[in-house]
């Protein structure tokens, strides 16, 4: 009897768990219904892949899209345009929006505006706060939710927790693994003074490579004694990842596009506040070893922090201008530019944006390409030169740092739960993004 499947994706190249070879998807109903030779196969669409690598759809565990209350700078659907037109078909949300989302009503609110208004799938985080310790057990098993994160250096009003004992009150409480912005407050504080007015290279000197150790040798030892599991965001120096590679059982490990590719030495003269960033962007020596904890396989997952401000405000002086880049949607086309320099291989890019969130995070039905699984599929052409433009970013804010860069490797098309939803850098249906679901979240759904 013949095989009929809604979609065919044929000819390609696929990535998945039994490594790298040729192959057809065969996709039903949204997900994935078959692997393999699918010639004799009917299909109500076949998309020919030929000379293409389809990968598990990439997850960003890491962004901010600014949406309620600071829309100016981004939106969910606008942040989720970008993430799509840069491959990727998951995101996790950052919870310092305003209001922030601490609570079930905030986290409910961003459901609703989020579902079939974002271009890709989603998860939003729930601010870990002083006020909300009791309440997080509850709160990170909530449907939609990502987990826990929680700032314990500088951030916006009560999502700042940066004493032990309110660190502890959270991690004794949760179940799941929380995430954690780790600089330490009363050193960035004690520091302050070293920020030079006008000179954006001096924001690395304030928030030192100490401040950030410092934090994350805390939050392992908390996390020791409460028996919690924690996950460190955006690693940014070469002795938390030597520290962290000695303790795996508690705590994974986020690496980001931009700590992986620029130097601070040539940055900060060439983009000034453009590439401001908390941890922020540091020299060559920190670079390569966190590309050491890459390849030991210290990290476990690759987010963008995308955390867009309009041209405007980061034209202001430094340290009045803000900390943050764009990063969604150049993502894919940054690090398949390393994988063509042979820093990275393909297999290993996959394991950081597919498998290890999966992993990390306990996503359901996400993170390979496999029989009943979710069909979202990021299809790149490795081959493939760009030049990145500002002209490309669908961000609102309208600009990367990385305009002007060439990469060899780019992303063709995005399929979300089996709808193509960008091919070629144009979207070509309709908003459908909907929430993701975790192993340790609740109701269960079929």
């Amino acid at each position: 009897m013949t095989q009929s499947f809604d979609l065919i994706l044929r000819g390609g190249t696929l990535v998945n768990h039994d490594g790298v070879g040729p192959g057809d998807l065969g996709i039903r109903a949204g997900r994935v219904a078959a692997i393999g030779d699918l010639a004799t196969a009917a299909a109500g669409e076949v998309r020919d892949c030929t000379g293409l690598h389809l990968l598990p759809g990439v997850i960003d565990s890491q962004v901010h899209f600014r949406e309620p209350g600071l829309d100016h700078k981004e939106d969910l659907e606008t942040g989720s345009r970008a993430a799509v037109m840069g491959g990727v078909t998951t995101v996790f949300e950052m919870p310092n929006t305003n209001p922030q989302t601490t609570g079930p009503e905030a986290l409910a609110d961003k459901l609703r505006r989020a579902h079939h208004r974002m271009h890709c799938d989603f998860a939003f985080w729930v601010g870990g706060t002083h006020e909300n310790a009791a309440e997080v057990a509850e709160l990170e098993r909530l449907p939609g939710a990502a987990g826990i994160k929680v700032f314990i250096g500088s951030s916006t009003g009560s999502l700042l927790v940066e004493d032990d004992a309110g660190i502890t009150e959270i991690l004794k409480r949760i179940r799941r693994r929380a995430a954690f912005h780790a600089e330490d407050e009363a050193m960035l504080r004690a520091r302050k003074g070293l920020r030079v007015p006008g000179d954006p290279s001096s924001h690395p000197v304030w928030r030192s490579p100490e401040a950030a150790l410092t934090a994350t040798q805390r939050l392992v030892r908390i996390a020791r004694e409460t028996g919690a599991r924690i996950h460190i965001l955006h690693i940014s120096t070469a002795e938390e990842m030597r520290f962290l590679a000695a303790h795996k059982d508690v705590a994974t490990v986020e690496v980001t596009p931009h700590h992986l590719t620029l130097d601070g030495a040539e940055a900060y003269p060439r983009l000034g506040t453009l590439v401001q960033m908390n941890p922020p962007v540091r020299d060559a020596a920190h670079r390569d070893g966190i590309w050491w904890g890459l390849s030991q396989g210290v990290a476990d997952v690759l987010g963008s922090d995308h955390a867009p401000h309009t041209l405007e405000e980061k034209a202001k002086p430094y340290p009045d201008s803000p900390s943050g880049m764009t990063g969604v949607q150049t993502l894919v086309p940054i690090m398949l530019d390393h994988v063509a320099a042979g820093r990275l291989s393909l297999a290993r890019f996959v394991d950081l944006t597919s498998a290890g969130p999966q992993r990390a995070f306990g996503l359901a039905r996400k993170g390979r390409l496999a029989v009943g699984y979710d069909a979202d599929v990021t299809v790149v052409d490795l081959k493939r030169c760009e030049t990145i433009r500002n002209a490309w970013i669908a961000s609102r804010c309208g600009w990367t740092p990385y305009d002007g860069t060439t990469v060899t490797g780019w992303p063709v098309g995005t399929l979300v739960r089996g709808a193509t939803v960008m091919w070629e850098g144009s979207l070509v249906t309709p908003a459908s993004g909907e929430a993701a679901r975790f192993e340790e979240a609740f109701p269960a759904r079929a």
